[in-house]
């Protein structure tokens, strides 16, 4: 069994003040609202409804956290980029985002999905900005990648390789998709190396 299937809710926060207290790490998943992060999150921990899968964008307003043992937790950050959030709900999201993601010592690593028909949007590149100079890793899943032929969907991986090779040297990038459930394998590897250093 992976780790990632012994993942439990464990808590969900809107403030800053309100992160829980604990003395282990940390892996965050951020990205567009409907890049697919929930699903990924699910398909991991190979379960239905751990994180809350929505056909409206803009669904997760909160910091998700589940827990996979005593000292090892994955994060769901907010969704980003839906048009139709308030602004004041969208400034508050930028806010604990930005401050999460360059604060929290127990972070250990990002992963950034992105669709694979649209990556690296400007709030995408927004959050690489954000979270690079802390020095953290991240990695970057393309999602959706059975909505393009398989030509086509490596094309884009290779394209967005050397995009990040170049911008973001320490990046690591990969094809998934839930519905196909390809790609498992690699992100849980990622993600179990992560977890593995002290």
């Amino acid at each position: 069994m992976h780790l990632f299937q012994k993942a439990t809710f464990y808590t969900s926060v809107n403030d800053m003040h309100a992160l829980p207290q604990h003395t282990g790490v940390e892996i965050a998943f951020a990205g567009r609202s409907n890049a697919g992060k929930s699903s990924v999150i699910n398909t991991l921990a190979n379960k239905n409804r751990l994180a809350f899968v929505s056909k409206t964008p803009g669904r997760t307003q909160h910091i998700n956290f589940f827990q996979l043992n005593e000292s090892q937790f994955l994060v769901d950050l907010p969704g980003y980029g839906y048009a139709k959030v308030p602004d004041n709900i969208r400034k508050h999201w930028e806010e604990l985002l930005s401050q999460y993601l360059q604060t929290r010592e127990s972070l250990k690593g990002l992963v950034l999905i992105m669709d694979i028909r649209h990556p690296f949007k400007a709030l995408d590149i927004q959050m690489l900005d954000w979270f690079i100079p802390t020095g953290k890793t991240v990695h970057i899943i393309l999602t959706k990648a059975d909505k393009l032929s398989k030509q086509q969907a490596n094309i884009t991986l290779q394209h967005a390789t050397q995009y990040v090779h170049e911008s973001y040297p320490g990046c690591s990038v990969q094809l998934f998709s839930s519905l196909a459930r390809s790609g498992i394998e690699d992100a849980t590897s990622v993600i179990n190396s992560w977890l593995s250093v002290d």
